[in-house]
Formats: structure tokens, C-alpha cells, sequence
């Protein structure tokens, strides 16, 4: 998956670097976890985006993804997972599930930091 944490950390829009706003980024992989497809689905403000699992579904079936990585930054440097990011986390979980669409991780991304949900355990 170092592939796929370069992708990321290479788009111009969600980096390790400050961004004013959280930036919600959705990778497409398939089944071998190559990357198909990358692209930022929602834009949001200082402190919060609003995310659609459904907007996720729609985009992994367009790309015929199998997996799925998503990620997200937050302006304010800090890394740590809120009860927001980790109940969305959750119903896009859910969500994709439905359509045998797997979520390999999820990263929050910081002032040089990077949060796994899968490194916590948490998927």
C-alpha cells in the first residue's frame, strides 16, 4: 500500500503540508490493490467536511473498484480521529460493503503525521 500513501501524499491537494480546508480524498484500486483511479470528491471548511457515502459507492462502481482507500487532512495539524471521522469511517464501511467494495484504510493527515485507521485497528 506504500504505492498508494504516495499517491496521496503527492496530490496536490491533500499533503502533508498546511491546507486551509479538509480536502476528502477517495483512491480506486482493484482487486490486487493497483491503483485505478484517484480523485478528490469533497472539499470542505477549516474544521469539518461533509461526506456522502453514497457519492463513494457511485464513484467506486463507475471505476468497477475493489478496494478502496480514502483520506483526509486537517488544517489544523493534528492527527487525531474525532467521533465524527470515525462514525463516517464507519458508514462508508457500510456502504460499500454493500456493493462487495472493500475500505483498506483510511488516513488522516497532518503537519508531517499520518493517522491509519488500520494501523489502529480500527478497520
Amino acid at each position: 500500500m506504500g504505492t498508494s500513501l504516495q499517491v496521496i501524499l503527492n496530490d496536490s491537494e491533500v499533503s502533508v503540508k498546511p491546507v486551509a480546508i479538509q480536502v476528502f480524498v477517495v483512491l480506486y484500486l482493484d482487486n490486487q490493490h493497483r491503483l485505478l483511479e484517484h480523485e478528490t470528491l469533497f472539499l470542505g471548511t477549516i474544521s469539518h467536511t461533509e461526506v456522502h457515502p453514497r457519492e463513494i459507492v457511485k464513484s467506486a462502481l463507475r471505476y468497477n473498484a475493489a478496494a478502496v482507500i480514502v483520506a483526509h487532512n486537517h488544517p489544523s495539524g493534528i492527527t487525531d480521529a474525532s467521533k465524527a471521522d470515525r462514525t463516517i469511517t464507519a458508514q462508508i464501511v457500510n456502504a460499500l460493503g454493500l456493493v462487495e467494495v472493500r475500505v483498506l484504510d483510511h488516513f488522516i493527515i497532518g503537519n508531517g503525521e499520518i493517522l491509519s485507521f488500520t494501523e489502529r485497528g480500527w478497520l
